[in-house]
């Protein structure tokens, strides 16, 4: 029989702080509009647990997740290869990670060890509130299928992922929702460096409107593999009301596929298992510094012209992000020169994979930042259902992107691109480990 709980804690600053995302900005955050939560959710069925959270926050780097695997597995017994955690990738919350790139940004601040040491805590927290909340339940998956949300931010032709992947958690006793958790690849970016309010962006309204039509239930939110996905084609506007049009428009697809479940498409005995992997990433070599200052050049000088030429948001928005990424090729660049660079790829290079199990349901986590077409070739080879979870259980200092790639995400990847393909068929030796 499966037992279910599910576990929440609010991980806001308690002080005002540099909200990170957004390059060049001095941003220190004046209000909190939404609160910052790690969300959990348990499954037990009898000989397994596992454990999911959530957390609001841009990225989470394996050390992190290292110290909150201890104490969770300290206090529940749960091993930490049967623990995910990943970043929901708000860009209005405190910096969590130090990275390489952000040393030549003079106004991004380091991490700060008290917000730090209250994120961990409050991780953990999350989990093991889940873990002693534990009850019988019964379960069922879904999907559906999302437009109007976002789509890829390099063009709106090319791939994209439109399937929010539905896990759904009921008391067995009175068949309220208790928990709901989904997977859907979208850079949570409607809001962005002129809003000065702390916020998880529009997944906070996509959870809002779940659990106003599920009173009670709890969501967690993980973020699928969005390295080259954004609203940007779909927003009027980095406004707060964008990011509830948006947000509620997800939580609608959602809401609806949950309503359209029969009492028989839930069980109550499903088998639970974890497994996690460590990869050797591929590094990358980067361009002299010369040619990457040329490079910076020509990426202004285009930008320069859309303004001009008033090209529109979309158009323009993509060409500042390339002159963003140029200037970070620039900071690669010199790293490269003096060996900084090395150090930070050789601490990086291996890299967790991880798969959750729910039935014949997988539930894959994918360290990094990655393109979503790392996410369509897992789901198309797995030949069976899986929901993916980027920037899982660690970050890489920047995104895994396809070969064909280029501009402001290929500028700031730390590895190679065959990478990506390496994660992918690990998650599924894992995923054929655990048979029929």
């Amino acid at each position: 029989m499966i037992r279910a709980g599910t576990g929440q804690s609010d991980i806001s600053p308690r002080r005002p702080m540099f909200l990170w995302g957004y390059p060049h900005v001095e941003r220190t955050s004046t209000g909190i509009h939404d609160p910052l939560y790690a969300t959990a959710l348990c499954l037990d069925d009898g000989a397994n647990r596992i454990i999911s959270v959530a957390v609001d926050v841009l990225y989470v780097d394996a050390i992190l997740v290292a110290a909150c695997r201890e104490r969770i597995q300290t206090a529940t017994g749960v091993p930490p290869h049967h623990v995910l955690i990943s970043a929901t990738h708000t860009h209005s919350g405190p910096v969590t990670v130090d990275r390489l790139l952000s040393r030549g940004d003079p106004v991004v601040d380091a991490t700060d060890p008290e917000y730090m040491a209250q994120l961990t805590q409050g991780i953990a927290d999350a989990a093991c509130q889940a873990f002693e909340t534990l009850e019988s339940a019964e379960l069922a998956v879904t999907a559906a299928t999302v437009d109007g949300v976002g789509c890829n931010r390099l063009s709106p032709d090319h791939a994209r992922d439109p399937e929010v992947g539905i896990v759904v958690v009921r008391r067995q006793d009175d068949r309220i929702l208790m928990g709901v958790q989904l997977f859907y690849s979208m850079h949570p970016t409607v809001l962005h460096e002129d809003s000065k309010l702390v916020s998880s962006d529009f997944p906070h309204y996509a959870r809002l409107g779940i659990t106003e039509k599920f009173p009670g239930a709890r969501v967690v939110y993980h973020n699928g593999p969005c390295g080259n996905l954004s609203p940007r084609y779909h927003v009027k506007g980095q406004t707060f009301e964008e990011a509830e049009r948006l947000g509620r428009r997800l939580g609608d697809f959602v809401t609806d596929a949950i309503g359209r479940l029969r009492d028989s498409d839930y069980a109550r005995d499903l088998p639970v298992a974890g497994a996690s992997a460590k990869v050797e990433l591929v590094p990358r070599c980067f361009a002299s510094v010369v040619e990457a200052e040329a490079g910076l050049r020509e990426a202004r000088e285009t930008y320069e012209r859309l303004k001009r030429e008033d090209a529109g948001h979309g158009p323009v928005r993509t060409a500042e992000c390339v002159v963003f990424g140029a200037e970070k090729m620039v900071t690669m660049a010199r790293a490269q020169e003096d060996g900084r660079l090395a150090a930070v790829q050789e601490a990086r290079r291996s890299a967790e994979v991880q798969v959750l199990r729910i039935g014949e349901t997988m539930l894959a986590g994918l360290s990094g930042e990655c393109f979503v077409e790392y996410a369509l070739d897992l789901k198309a080879r797995a030949g069976r259902r899986v929901f993916v979870a980027s920037m899982a259980n660690g970050e890489l200092q920047g995104y895994i992107t396809t070969p064909e790639a280029r501009g402001y995400e290929a500028n700031s990847s730390m590895f190679r691109p065959e990478s990506g393909t390496i994660m992918v068929n690990t998650a599924l030796d894992l995923i054929d480990g655990f048979g029929k």
